[in-house]
């Protein structure tokens, strides 16, 4: 199979370049590479979930070596393609509800009697005017939440817990709020929380640091290209 030299994604250029930027900044990567071990180990939560969040958290950043290598390793601790699929529908949920949550500063910005906080709890329930707007849009939108929630291979509690991981992907101040009350409300304990909480810290700050092969590269060939 032939490989195009524009491309810019090779998981053979991830084993090839992964450590070549080791020799300069060695205490650090040393201290994140430990730090990922420690977020993705057993503790209140299982390895095995730990990775399932990160296979999802890693469709929410959409870094194609995260994907690879969290699926991969998934595989090895028996993760099933139904587990999968139903962790990236809550990493899809989520990512699209905060857009959707975001609808709320939209109506806020048509007020003529808008105030000056732009963040507020309340709009959590102002987002209900979209009902009256287009009701079957509305609608739908409430239906792929209770259906990507719903407990089924992967148990509503564990989807609650990977949605606050995505959340926090996202940023989205309304999200980390509703999804970290419904987690609570299936039972989770704070420290399985914070525990998921880390690992999607790891995942975000560990998709920027997976492209790190992609600047190697294009630092080498540049090089290549003034010799």
């Amino acid at each position: 199979m032939s490989i195009s030299n524009e491309s810019l994604y090779l998981r053979s250029n991830y084993a090839k370049y992964a450590a070549k930027f080791v020799p300069f900044a060695p205490e650090t990567f040393k201290a994140f590479s430990e730090f990922n071990k420690l977020a993705l180990q057993d503790g209140a939560l299982s390895g095995k979930f730990k990775e399932l969040i990160a296979i999802a958290v890693a469709h929410a950043t959409g870094c194609p070596y995260c994907i690879d290598i969290h699926v991969t390793t998934g595989h090895k601790l028996q993760l099933t393609k139904e587990e999968i699929f139903e962790a990236i529908a809550v990493s899809a949920l989520v990512k699209g509800y905060s857009a959707f949550y975001h609808g709320a500063n939209a109506l806020n910005a048509l007020r003529d009697d808008r105030d000056d906080e732009l963040y507020s709890r309340s709009n959590l329930t102002g987002i209900e005017q979209f009902e009256s707007i287009n009701e079957q849009l509305y609608t739908s939108v409430l239906e792929f939440r209770r259906n990507v929630l719903a407990g089924q291979v992967v148990s509503s509690l564990e989807k609650a817990l990977i949605a606050v991981a995505i959340a926090h992907i996202t940023g989205c101040a309304y999200s980390i709020e509703d999804f970290t009350v419904l987690a609570k409300q299936e039972g989770a304990a704070i420290e399985e929380i914070a525990e998921t909480i880390l690992v999607a810290t790891a995942l975000k700050a560990g998709s920027a640091l997976a492209h790190r092969v992609n600047a190697y590269s294009a630092f080498i060939r540049e090089d290549e290209n003034n010799s």
